[in-house]
């Protein structure tokens, strides 16, 4: 995942407001459906081909992400009837998404904020995206409508995704006993022990609910329910032009720098020793973090908008995972990354 699964609040060049009076004119938009709907069409297809490969391995017992073949499977995903098979991936992941982005967007037309729609982005990777986003083009007015617009997306996900994980964990099979580690592990959050224990108080003869997560081979419905956690806990990120930095700053605008500062520090160390992804979301956060869309400070947000902004930190909380993805036969942190750089100068394997 990236920042793309994020809005993008920008001051836009057509904005015009005199010295001496308190007058903004903002042009709106041209919405450009074409590109949202070719867009969107691409990105099913993509999370097909991914589903696809998901949906057979879960219905063969095997892993989800074998990696026998390719990341993108496309020309297996074309043959015969394949495709068909990531139609529930597909449908479930892009309807969080689109849950997620909707959410911006719905606020933006209640406040009347020039906004894009969604924009999908297809992409060949594990799960066939990079996520989606929306443009804001005209300023905000207020610091509760930043906190609004910004808090409405990851709310909106969540919400969809919850029931989604629900639903789908308890259809999960259990690992036979002996067999190898899949090539990739996913990292689970808080969440998913939570449902795990409340499927155990409903169905305590359930297999999924007396075992370990990590001996689980997750349905393609229980990995896109993954990916809507992963992706929330991204958005929560507190700090720069993410969903989370723009609540930190509606709540608290002065302490918005030192806060994207702490996070970035945060990440540094969670990509040494746990997963090397970090990095590039500090450098990320680096890059936009010391820097926020002008909002005026007056007047200030409401105390039922700060309880709101606490139940967004328990969502960050049990979205949260320090080590997303991890492979078997290797070390994914940066500092395992770059010792086997070293292994292989120092020591290269003999060709034959």
């Amino acid at each position: 995942m990236s920042d793309h699964d994020s809005q993008q609040v920008l001051v836009p060049n057509e904005v015009y407001s005199p010295s001496d009076q308190q007058v903004v004119y903002v042009t709106r938009p041209r919405q450009r459906y074409w590109l949202h709907i070719l867009l969107l069409v691409v990105t099913f297809f993509t999370t097909l081909v991914v589903g696809a490969r998901l949906e057979w391995n879960f219905q063969h017992g095997l892993p989800p992400f074998l990696l026998d073949d390719s990341i993108f499977p496309f020309l297996w995903a074309l043959q015969g009837r394949h495709l068909l098979l990531g139609v529930p991936f597909s449908l479930t992941l892009m309807s969080i998404l689109l849950a997620h982005e909707m959410g911006h967007y719905l606020y933006c037309l209640r406040y009347r904020i020039s906004a894009t729609l969604p924009f999908f982005i297809p992409f060949p990777t594990l799960i066939g995206t990079l996520g989606a986003f929306i443009r804001i083009r005209s300023p905000l007015r207020s610091r509760a409508i930043l906190f609004d617009i910004g808090i409405a997306g990851p709310i909106a996900g969540f919400a969809v995704a919850l029931p989604v994980l629900f639903f789908s964990l308890g259809h999960s099979h259990v690992a036979p006993f002996g067999v190898a580690l899949p090539r990739i592990q996913l990292g689970y959050p808080l969440i998913f022990g939570l449902v795990q224990k409340g499927l155990a108080v409903m169905n305590p003869l359930n297999p999924v609910a007396s075992v370990p997560l990590s001996r689980l081979y997750l349905s393609p419905v229980a990995i896109a329910a993954w990916v809507g956690m992963f992706a929330t806990s991204l958005n929560l990120l507190p700090g720069g032009q993410l969903d989370g930095g723009h609540i930190v700053f509606a709540v608290s605008p002065r302490s918005h720098r030192t806060i994207s500062r702490i996070t970035i520090l945060a990440l540094i160390p969670l990509a040494l020793f746990f997963w090397t992804g970090w990095i590039v979301w500090a450098i990320l956060l680096r890059v936009s973090g010391m820097r926020h869309p002008a909002v005026t400070e007056w007047p200030d947000i409401t105390p039922a908008r700060r309880w709101l902004a606490l139940f967004v930190l328990a969502m960050f909380v049990v979205t949260f995972t320090y080590l997303p993805l991890s492979p078997s036969d290797n070390d994914s942190s940066l500092f395992g990354s770059l010792s086997a750089v070293v292994k292989m100068f120092y020591h290269p394997r003999t060709l034959h």
